[in-house]
Formats: C-alpha cells, structure tokens, sequence
C-alpha cells in the first residue's frame, strides 16, 4: 500500500489543477483517472464543442463577407477534418495536462478510483492507495430523463455527439439549456435541420431573460425551430427517421420527425467513486461545507459532483480552494463573482445576479443596457447584435452583476469580474478608460449612463 499525503480522485479541471497545486505545496500527491486527462470539459465538453463552434463562427463570417463585396463559391463541408483538427486540439491539451502533473512528480493511476472508509482508495480492485487527505473530483456525466421508448431508439449524447460520422440533414435536441444551444449554433451552420425542444418558457431559462430573447431571435434567424413549453412524451423509430411526440402547454400533441436525436437535459454527478462512505448528501450531489469539506473530516469535493455552477473554471477554483483549506479551513469560494458564458452568435456572458434573482430576493436596483448597434467597433465589424447591461445596487453603487450579448462577449466579462471581485463601484467602472475603437466601450457607456453621465462614444 502507497501512503500519500494527498490523493485526488478523477483528472477534470478540479482534479488535475488541485492535485498540481498540492504538489506545488510540497504535498506527496497522486491523481486517480479512470478515463482521459481534462475530464468531461476538455475531452467531451468546452474544449470540442469551443473547436466546432469556432468553424460555425467562420462559416457565419464568410456568408456574411458575401454582403461585403467578398465573394466566395458555394461553401463545402468535410466533416472528417473537422473532426480530425477537434480532435488534434484535444490530444495537444491533454499531453499539456499529462506534462504538468509529470514535472511536478504528481503519481498518475488509471483506472477506476473507489474510496473506502479509512480514506483508502482502491484502483481497478486491484491497487490500494491510503492518503491523509483526499479531494474528490469525479465530475458528472450526461443526463438521461426516463422519456418511454428512448431505451429502444439509437440517440446521441453530448458525450457521443463529438464523433459523429456524419452530417446530419435534420436533427432534434431535446432540452434548450447552454448545452442544447451551443449545439444547435453548431449543426445550423452544417445546414443540418435543428428542432429544440425545451419544457421551460425560454431558451437558457436559468439566465437573463433579455439575453434568452436575443439568443432565441438568432436561433431563429439561424432557421433553428425552437418549440417552447413542450414536453416529450414519447420516442420511436422510424423509416430512417427518429419521432419524437411531444405536448405543448395546452396539451396538444405533435410529432417531430428527424434524422437524429440527442439528448441535452442536463447532467448528473458520478457518485459512485464514493458510494461506500455514506456521505451527506444533498439531494443527488455531495455535501460540503464552506470549506467544500464533506461529512468526513479530511475528505473534501469538488467540481460537478458537489453541484453548485458545473463549469470548469468553478472546479478549478474549488479545486484550489480545496487545497488550500487541507490543513486549516479558511478561504471560502465566491459564487457571486463567478462568469457563465455561452459561446453561441451570438456569444452570452454574465456574471452576479440576474433581473429576476433581484426581484426575487427583494433587492432595489438600477440597470442601464447599451445596444451594440450604437458602438463604433461593432459597427465596422459588422457585430451589432447584442448589448451590455449592468445592474446596480440603488443604495450603495455597487455592481450587482453584468450581462453582455454579443460578439467576444466572453472574453470582456472578466473586466466586470474583476469590478466585483474587488467590490468595485459603478463610479469607478465609469472613470476606467477603455480603448477607442472597442466592443468594451458599451461597458463605460452603461455605467456612465446610470451615474447620469451618458457621453456615448462612437
């Protein structure tokens, strides 16, 4: 048996940035993976679906320059290659992963990683590992609704998706999350047929509603058939065709016909790396406490499988966070400043609290939006759907969250989490000069509006 005094289960971006932090910490570490380095988000998530996306991004671009007196011929796919650079950009990312864990001595198992009481961890039933502390990272995987009949039809994933072997001529996407949207951008722009269907009252339900109705209009634009309030019953097999029966608000049945079917509801956390400890739970995801310490002492999560916003970017920080409460529980994470982005065209970024949280919770606020259309940048580069929004505390001046929608949107955002990362106030985002001529300039236009100082630059 191998003694270490950290031991990270699963190699997604909460595992592998925590186990090379430990070992920077001078921590004997080790990191259990049972399948590819980079977890779900660089092998089967942000990092393939980010690839594909940008070819839909050029494809836009280029039947946009026909308008600019930039004339091409008739646009061809191969689909192989796209694949293929998907897939180089993959193998690339994880060797850099691969790399890092190596130069800092981390010892890499592979295999399934079963954690036993005694913080003892078991590889394949075949290797025992014990460590004084351990980190569980074990992330989530696609969900599944029990919809009757999707056990006897051939249907897609977003884990299978990425290696299709084919253009599909039409396709439906059940659920109209970050997940369905992204996808739907990507195989509109293959001039595949995309349907979306989404149970909820708008597409990405869970963010600002404005953002919702400027996504839904490009979906539309896109030719995307987005079916809203409808719920799938029931699917078959078809002549060639999956049939998809659905029901709209008032109960009326219709059915959706397509080539190929993929399911993008959501995803559920692997929990059965810790299934023998009995841990609180809450509800399907483990339990931590503001240290993102279980109900065993010395055994922390992190990541998909604790819940909370299932983004890479928020594993890795709780990854860190993890690390550095292994001796003495101090840092607690900060949700509020933490960006979501949807890398659709248009691109959705946001950060804090959204309209509908704030009437919710009984807060009093301020919002300016400034529309691309009336930016100097976006108007030479031909992106001016979309906007900027800030919200701002009545009382305080402080920046209660941001909204963006629009090209490179989710790069910008950062500069509005830092503002509320560092409790900055909308005086000081007002006074913050930006370039001339910039997409980030709506952000000072929104913030001068709201301290009555519009000056609106072009």
């Amino acid at each position: 048996m191998t003694t270490y005094d950290v031991i990270v289960v699963g190699g997604g971006p909460g595992g592998y940035v925590a186990a090379i932090r430990a070992a920077k910490e001078g921590k004997k570490t080790a990191l259990v993976e049972a399948d590819f380095l980079g977890g779900t988000c660089l092998n089967r998530g942000c990092i393939p679906s980010k690839t594909l996306l940008k070819h839909a991004e050029i494809i836009e671009q280029i039947e946009k320059a026909q308008n600019w007196g930039i004339e091409t011929s008739s646009l061809e796919f191969d689909l192989e290659k796209m694949l293929a650079r998907k897939d180089n950009v993959i193998q690339t990312l994880r060797g850099g992963i691969k790399g890092l864990l190596q130069a800092g001595k981390i010892d890499i198992y592979e295999g399934f990683g079963k954690v036993i009481p005694g913080k003892h961890v078991i590889v394949d039933e075949k290797t025992e590992l014990t460590g004084e502390k351990i980190i569980v990272a074990t992330g989530s995987r696609p969900a599944v609704p029990p919809i009757s009949g999707l056990d006897k039809v051939a249907y897609h994933t977003t884990d299978k998706i990425f290696d299709i072997d084919h253009i599909p001529e039409s396709l439906v996407i059940v659920g109209g999350g970050v997940i369905g949207v992204e996808f739907a951008n990507i195989f509109s722009s293959l001039r595949t047929n995309v349907t979306i269907i989404e149970l909820g009252e708008r597409v990405i339900p869970t963010e600002d509603e404005a953002a919702s109705k400027a996504l839904l209009k490009s979906l539309k634009q896109k030719g995307v058939n987005v079916l809203l309030k409808h719920q799938v019953k029931a699917v078959h097999e078809g002549e060639n065709t999956k049939e998809v029966h659905v029901t709209d608000k008032n109960g009326k049945e219709v059915v959706v016909k397509a080539e190929d079917l993929l399911i993008a509801v959501g995803r559920t956390p692997n929990t059965d790396a810790v299934a023998e400890l009995n841990l609180a739970m809450n509800g399907r995801f483990i339990q931590v406490n503001e240290y993102l310490e279980t109900s065993e002492t010395g055994i922390f999560a992190v990541g998909d499988v604790i819940g909370n916003l299932q983004l890479a970017h928020v594993a890795s920080s709780e990854g860190l966070t993890a690390v550095a409460n292994l001796e003495t529980p101090t840092v607690k994470m900060n949700y509020a400043v933490m960006p979501r982005c949807i890398y659709t065209t248009p691109q959705i970024a946001s950060v804090g609290m959204t309209e509908t949280e704030l009437k919710e919770k009984g807060i009093s606020y301020r919002v300016h939006t400034f529309n691309f259309g009336g930016n100097g940048m976006a108007l030479a580069t031909g992106e001016t759907d979309g906007f900027s929004k800030v919200l701002l505390d009545e009382k305080y001046g402080e920046i209660l969250g941001v909204v963006m929608v629009g090209a490179h949107v989710t790069e910008m955002i950062s500069q509005s989490s830092a503002f509320m990362y560092l409790e900055g106030t909308v005086d000081e985002l007002a006074n913050m000069v930006q370039p001339h001529p910039s997409l980030s300039e709506a952000l000072m236009e929104s913030a001068n509006a709201l301290i009555g100082k519009g000056i609106h630059t072009v």
